[in-house]
């Protein structure tokens, strides 16, 4: 097993002096203990290393490849898959020749080692070197995930050595060291509400970076890519959204508009081109909103008072409640724009300036405003309701499905992204057409200004309770070329971006 040539920080290292010479010789040098102490236990820590590698080396050429990994950890009990090998092999290959020299090899299992003690202090609760059944189901239900106590023990089995049905140090990182994917807080992070799609209106971006990811500046790269990918997929998928605005505005009973005859509308009034009005504003406010949801979401984590990486679910709806709402505030007079600009007919606006500048010198500054209400309304349910769903899928997932590893793979993430922002549309849809058509009124002089609660009455009172759902057809026909595009997109921006995935 890996312990066998591991040093142990709780025992005496090996003094047999003929053999650190006979091994000094034809290995690296020895440093001396490269952590005082604190993490390997004495001086021939790189000894030990120098050992394990050249167990691992099957084929005696100097470096680890992912095929000597996957042998030479057999041989030594353990199994991993062919991704859990490469995905060490790309963590500790600086020179990106494929394999892991004695260096690299070092390299990463002392970073590996460190985040492991991290990890492991967070975990143990009671602060006396073991983590029991009870400090796993605590550390999971702060951060929102839930396991049976069973569970927990199940986890534990898998662990330890001795049987004492608890882990100590030496136990915890002897199971995780060279195990990178299977390990308690990649569950955390495998479920973190992070996941890059973007449904037309609510982008969803990275909101929680880890300490590592700030520092080496990768946080702007995934909201380049998640931008770049939103911008492809509301373009793709922008003829759906102008149609959605259309039946919003004007479908009603005596106008029972359907989605073949309002393509044919458009096309026959402003060509095919006249399908893609609005994108442009839509695609252009990507950026500030991103760039302001996410600064906003630093504020408010440290509003919130939490000082955790990862943020429990309560903090994190606040959070982003709030956070969404304060990026809404900044951008709204680019959604009004975005709404005149949809529904503009042929020669009506020569482009986004002069639409803005006509909106200014006819109606004022407060016409850039309309529907801010129900808009800001429509924020907290939206959000609640999407959290709570995806909450419930995951733990629904963990419960029945998750038996030998917590990755439960892209298609679930992103189905359970899908239909948790889905129903959080559908619960906020009333909010989102009465936000569309106050912003599309233009005001006539003399003309009494429409309020929420005056529309909201007034389809109910024409349309009935249908009415407040015009336009959810093209809405949710859109929902699912847009998440399968932009993820797509995506990903591929974060590989020539560089981005390592999480």
């Amino acid at each position: 097993m890996v312990s066998s040539v591991l040093c142990r920080c709780v025992a005496s290292p090996p003094t047999d002096a003929a053999a650190a010479a006979s091994s000094s010789a034809s290995s690296p040098a020895s440093v001396g203990d490269p952590c005082g102490g604190t993490v390997c236990g004495g001086p021939d820590h790189r000894l030990r290393l120098w050992s394990l590698f050249q167990t691992l080396d099957v084929n005696r050429d100097g470096g680890l490849c992912v095929n000597d990994l996957a042998v030479g950890l057999r041989r030594l009990g353990l199994h991993r898959t062919e991704g859990e090998l490469r995905k060490i092999v790309q963590a500790g290959d600086k020179d990106l020749d494929g394999q892991l020299d004695f260096e690299e090899f070092v390299h990463y299992l002392q970073d590996h080692e460190k985040k492991l003690r991290l990890v492991f202090k967070s975990l143990d609760k009671k602060n006396d070197g073991r983590i029991d059944a009870q400090e796993i189901m605590q550390s999971l239900r702060d951060l929102g995930v839930k396991i049976s106590e069973q569970q927990a023990e199940k986890i534990l089995k898998s662990m330890d050595k001795n049987g004492t049905m608890t882990i100590d140090w030496n136990e915890w990182r002897d199971y995780h060291l060279l195990h990178p994917v299977e390990n308690i807080p990649e569950i955390i992070l495998y479920w973190k509400h992070s996941t890059i799609f973007d449904v037309g209106e609510n982008l969803t971006v990275p909101d929680e970076f880890t300490v590592e990811e700030r520092q080496t500046g990768m946080w702007w790269r995934h909201l380049v890519a998640g931008g770049g990918a939103g911008a492809v997929s509301r373009t793709c998928t922008a003829p759906l959204d102008r149609l959605k605005v259309l039946m919003q505005v004007h479908a009603s009973r005596s106008n029972n508009m359907c989605i073949i005859g309002g393509f044919t509308q458009m096309i026959r009034e402003g060509g095919a081109k006249s399908l893609w009005r609005g994108n442009g504003i839509n695609v252009l406010k990507i950026a500030p909103e991103s760039a302001i949801k996410f600064m906003a979401y630093e504020q408010m984590k440290r509003l919130v008072g939490s000082d955790q990486e990862t943020l429990r679910i309560h903090e994190r709806l606040v959070a982003g409640s709030l956070a969404g709402a304060i990026a809404q505030s900044s951008i709204y007079p680019m959604e009004v724009l975005k709404t005149r600009m949809a529904l503009r007919k042929t020669g009506q606006y020569s482009g986004m300036l002069d639409c803005a500048r006509r909106i200014l010198a006819k109606e004022g500054v407060a016409a850039f405003y309309k529907g801010y209400i129900p808009n800001m309304l429509g924020i907290i349910p939206y959000a609640g309701i999407d959290l709570a769903v995806y909450e419930t899928l995951k733990n629904t997932w963990l419960q029945r499905y998750a038996v030998n590893s917590a990755d439960p793979g892209v298609f679930v993430l992103l189905a359970c992204g899908t239909i948790s922002s889905t129903c959080g549309q559908l619960a906020s849809y009333p909010l989102a057409l009465v936000r569309t058509r106050m912003q599309a009124q233009a005001s006539i002089e003399g003309a009494p200004e429409v309020t929420m609660s005056s529309l909201f009455k007034q389809i109910l009172r024409t349309e009935g309770a249908f009415g407040l759902y015009r336009g959810l057809a093209p809405n949710f026909m859109k929902v699912i070329p847009a998440v399968s595009i932009s993820y797509v997109v995506y990903e591929n921006l974060k590989i020539t971006l560089g981005v390592q995935s999480r």
